[in-house]
């Protein structure tokens, strides 16, 4: 019985082993229906490290009451994965290894005197980067320009979808709203499907909106700089520090982007809902900041951005910041900045001052001094 057994449970191995092992049955001392059953149950040490690093999981344990009887819950939950760097347009050439004496978190930095247009403070300020949302500012400077009809409504449409990022929005598609009021959630929100809208219902459509960008920024001297969207939702939205104070200068002529850009909330009505907005730049909100004009913008290749005109000291002064490392960075810079002006104006007049400027620059391949 013994041998019948043995030869049973020998007949059962060739059956489960694979039928190209099966004329292996001796291979190094061991039959291939040992080496199958080796490769689906690995060690038990193995196989806990199998189980610790799977999706990153693990067992959290709780009581709940059921029927009035306590009963104790095992429930599996994803840990959340470590955070990946992912690197700027500015990190890629080497522009965050810059060092100033202020020591800002920003890779590109630019300060002038908007009275005298004296340079106070730069830091590579004539390399073109992505400029992510600082596009709106130019968007809105051409809406007003254009005195197009702004208690006109508009439809939000799948063409104003961000199809590019995959962003969120609060305006749903078939949303109807005036235009100004699309222009003031856009600049003071960065509101991208308003945005985009302003764009495509701009005569001739977005394309001669796009070219009616880059044919202002000509206009403006604003040599480094191109657009393509009328949201910065593309990388392909490049400026530099120096022509987007120029745009800042001729922006903050405009009362009412001065004024959609540093109001600290907004209400506005779509298609009968009332949707409350909130400026993306807290300081307008901070009593001790005189802010005139501001835009903020944010995508991964372009970093934190910033551009701002305040008065500081009774100097009024156009801030740029781009390329921030940090969620608060931008503005923190700016706070750094403006104490530095403070402590500088006492102690030094104001011409002699913008005389002995604080030049900061990286060597960047391929970019050279406008």
């Amino acid at each position: 019985m013994l041998k019948l057994a043995l030869a049973a449970a020998i007949s059962m191995m060739f059956l489960l082993a694979p039928p190209d092992a099966a004329a292996r049955t001796k291979h190094k001392g061991r039959t291939a229906a040992a080496k199958h059953v080796k490769q689906v149950k690995p060690k038990r040490t193995d196989l806990a490290k199998v189980i610790a690093d799977d999706n990153r999981q693990r067992m959290v344990r709780r009581i709940e009451m059921v029927h009035g009887k306590r009963r104790v819950v095992y429930q599996r939950v994803r840990r959340a994965a470590p955070a990946i760097a992912i690197l700027s347009a500015g990190d890629l050439v080497g522009l965050n290894k810059t060092h100033d004496p202020l020591d800002l978190r920003s890779s590109v930095a630019y300060v002038m005197d908007q009275t005298s247009s004296e340079v106070l403070f730069e830091k590579n300020s004539t390399v073109a980067l992505p400029i992510a949302s600082i596009t709106k500012l130019m968007t809105g400077l051409l809406v007003v320009q254009a005195h197009q009809n702004l208690d006109e409504v508009l439809t939000i449409t799948d063409a104003d979808v961000d199809k590019h990022k995959y962003t969120s929005s609060r305006l749903a598609v078939g949303a109807r709203m005036t235009r100004g009021n699309l222009l003031h959630i856009a600049l003071m929100s960065s509101e991208n499907r308003a945005a985009a809208a302003l764009g495509r219902n701009y005569p001739g459509g977005i394309d001669a909106f796009v070219a009616a960008m880059n044919a202002k920024a000509r206009e403006l001297g604003m040599n480094d700089t191109h657009y393509v969207d009328s949201s910065g939702l593309s990388s392909q939205n490049v400026s530099s520090a120096r022509d987007l104070a120029k745009l800042a200068i001729t922006a903050h002529q405009e009362p009412l982007l001065r004024q959609y850009t540093t109001d600290p909330n907004y209400a506005v009505q779509a298609s009968g809902r009332t949707l409350q907005y909130h400026n993306t730049n807290y300081l307008v909100k901070m009593p001790d900041w005189n802010i005139g004009l501001q835009k903020t913008g944010f995508i991964n290749e372009a970093g934190r951005c910033l551009v701002m005109q305040a008065m500081i000291q009774g100097r009024n002064v156009i801030m740029v910041f781009l390329d921030s490392k940090g969620k608060q960075s931008r503005t923190a810079d700016a706070g750094r900045m403006r104490k530095w002006l403070e402590a500088l104006k006492p102690a030094i007049p104001a011409a002699a001052a913008a005389a002995v400027p604080v030049t900061v620059s990286a060597v960047v391949p391929g970019t050279a001094a406008q």
